[in-house]
């Protein structure tokens, strides 16, 4: 009997990804199967081998794999000790569908950015509660696999103060609820992830820097007043006390309760 499989699955709430995939097969070998999906491989361990329309391919730690949907594909390991490997489902509004014929000619990518950029997108998908993070990191995403699929450098666009003012002024108003970066650039008539760029480029952070910069804000206002850490973490828009705590220490560099501690009047 072979090793059993160390598996992680599950269905994050960010628009664009279907599942997320993380697994450690010793032995495990893929038949030839499809999905309706785009299928985003990185792997941190070993090397998989793989065939795409009738082509063998390797996928060894330093690359990007992009898979097209409907495109049969099989896989297993091609180092011994098996394969340890990062997947996400992309649905096809994250990538054209006429452009399944270039990554069935080339589905490895070799572009370091990318892979890093992949790596921190699956450590963000592990939190809930931070969806905006997520959502703006899989557009930069989405945005480098079709430049390379288009063999396009990716474009860096003007900066747009407008859009990126426009951007705060909905994260003020919503930052307790969270926006969609979606919604948001339908609001104000844009692309999202140009969205995330011209905020970037003119605040010098990330929209959803800037929106747990906000909650942390009033967080400190209402641990001040008085108010407990469980209550607070639902009042400033944050998941639940894990997530609250966790980015309020990040910011403030202390505990949220040692935070109110210190700050209480001494009698």
């Amino acid at each position: 009997m072979g090793a059993r499989p160390d598996i992680t699955a599950w269905r994050p709430r960010v628009e664009g990804i279907d599942e997320v995939f993380h697994a450690h097969f010793a032995d495990h070998a893929y038949p030839m199967h499809t999905h309706d999906a785009w299928t985003l491989l990185i792997v941190d361990e070993g090397t998989v081998r793989y065939d795409l329309d009738r082509h063998e391919h390797g996928a060894p730690s330093s690359v990007v794999t992009l898979l097209p949907p409907h495109v049969p594909h099989n896989g297993g390991a091609a180092s011994p000790g098996g394969f340890r490997k990062r997947v996400l489902y992309l649905n096809t509004t994250q990538i054209d569908v006429g452009l399944v014929g270039r990554a069935v000619d080339r589905p490895v990518l070799r572009d370091p950015r990318l892979r890093q950029r992949i790596h921190q997108l699956h450590l963000t998908l592990r939190h809930p509660g931070d969806e905006l993070e997520a959502q703006s990191r899989l557009a930069l995403v989405s945005e480098r696999l079709s430049g390379h699929l288009r063999d396009e450098q990716v474009a860096t666009r003007v900066p747009d103060r407008r859009v990126a003012h426009a951007l705060r002024d909905l994260l003020d108003e919503h930052f307790v609820e969270g926006l969609p970066l979606r919604a948001a650039a339908e609001r104000l008539h844009t692309h999202h992830t140009h969205l995330v760029r011209a905020f970037g480029r003119e605040f010098g952070m990330a929209p959803h820097q800037y929106l747990t910069g906000r909650r942390v804000d009033l967080a400190r206002r209402l641990l001040l007043g008085g108010m407990r850490a469980p209550e607070v973490a639902a009042s400033a828009g944050f998941y639940d006390q894990s997530h609250f705590s966790r980015h309020f220490k990040r910011v403030v560099g202390t505990s949220p309760g040692h935070y109110a501690r210190a700050g209480a009047p001494v009698s």
